[in-house]
């Protein structure tokens, strides 16, 4: 048996023998009924508490029985938060409580009363203050479950952040080692292809200098997916080609308009870099020239394809965002193994411009 049931077992022995005793001092069957009453309604307690409550007082006047009324205010107590029905419920305990003192004779009943509301009050007080005593204490249980619920979540979060913090680490390691060599290899195998007059030496060359960019490309790719891991949308998002240039013009927030387009059968790289040079150009005019529009200028001759963003003065206040300029750094990597230049600077009416110049033979060779 369990310790509730020896508290359930208790309480009902302790209500059956003070009903026993007061029915036996009353001597009327009517004190049977209500006591049986009493009694047998504790059993339900816990899923009605205040109609047991109700249903336990007429034992308090007839014949005198209290213990059951006590529990079941207790119980109502331990189950509601509601101050004005305890405070209701409390007075008409004391009002049953108090009753039987007008029985006195009245020569003594006003100090008999006053005693007898005390008590009363007294006795109905304590199982409310027990039981709301007891709600606390259930409900601080449930917070402190909960507090240790987060704390655990919080836990778990770090975790991630730590892991996260490697894996970034790992990715910029990863690329700071491997880009390197492999970018001395291409330029290297760009200065034979120009040095050297041997057909053969300069088509294994040219194929050194492919595989060179196409390794830094998918190099690139992989450290992407590496920092993105964990985040679903753009863990395996495809790579964006020119078709993609008017979503993200016009997903810019900027006041900006395309001007010429590129000439088709562009290679995968070739469009990357135009993409990604564009996506530069307007975030920086986003962050560093507010209120400003941007012109996009996309160009060709025979020898070059040219890709110029202008913009105009900022109209509203620079705020001084940090910038490392690391994203300008890549664009110039870009550009360099595509045999291209890139070049930035201020306008004189105070706005800026970036151009990036990819000879069309680079553009005609270069491929994934």
């Amino acid at each position: 048996m369990s310790s509730s049931r020896f508290v359930d077992a208790g309480v009902l022995a302790v209500a059956v023998a003070e009903g026993v005793l007061t029915t036996i001092a009353e001597g009327t069957p009517y004190g049977v009924v209500t006591m049986a009453v009493a009694v047998l309604a504790l059993l339900v307690r816990e899923r009605w508490p205040l109609a047991v409550l109700l249903a336990t007082l007429p034992a308090v006047l007839f014949p005198g029985t209290i213990v059951p009324a006590i529990v079941a205010l207790y119980v109502v107590s331990s189950r509601c938060r509601d101050s004005w029905l305890l405070a209701g419920c409390g007075l008409l305990a004391t009002a049953g409580f108090v009753f039987p003192m007008s029985e006195f004779a009245p020569s003594i009943w006003y100090f008999h009363t006053l005693l007898g509301v005390i008590y009363a009050a007294m006795t109905a007080i304590a199982p409310i203050l027990l039981g709301q005593f007891l709600l606390s204490r259930r409900e601080l249980a449930l917070r402190l479950e909960e507090v240790k619920e987060a704390r655990e979540h919080e836990r778990r979060l770090d975790a991630e952040a730590i892991l996260a913090r490697e894996r970034n680490q790992l990715a910029r390691e990863m690329h700071d080692v491997v880009s390197h060599q492999v970018s001395l290899i291409a330029v290297q195998a760009t200065a034979l292809m120009v040095s050297t007059q041997d057909p053969n030496a300069k088509q294994a060359a040219g194929n050194v200098r492919q595989l060179s960019v196409n390794t830094l490309d998918e190099l690139r790719h992989m450290v992407n997916l590496l920092r993105a891991s964990g985040t679903p949308a753009t863990e395996l998002t495809p790579q964006p080609t020119l078709t993609d240039l008017e979503r993200l013009i016009g997903n810019s927030a900027i006041d900006a308009r395309m001007v010429g387009t590129a000439p088709d059968g562009l290679e995968p790289p070739v469009q990357r870099a135009i993409y990604r040079t564009i996506q530069e150009a307007l975030t920086n005019v986003r962050k560093h020239a507010p209120g400003a529009s941007a012109t996009i200028e996309i160009s060709h001759d025979d020898t070059d394809l040219t890709v110029t963003v202008t913009n105009t003065r900022p109209t509203r206040p620079n705020l001084a965002l940090p910038s490392a300029r690391h994203g300008l750094v890549g664009l110039q990597e870009r550009a360099t193994l595509l045999g291209g230049k890139l070049h930035t600077g201020p306008m004189p009416d105070g706005g800026f411009q970036l151009r990036l110049r990819l000879p069309l033979t680079a553009v005609g060779t270069a491929h994934v």
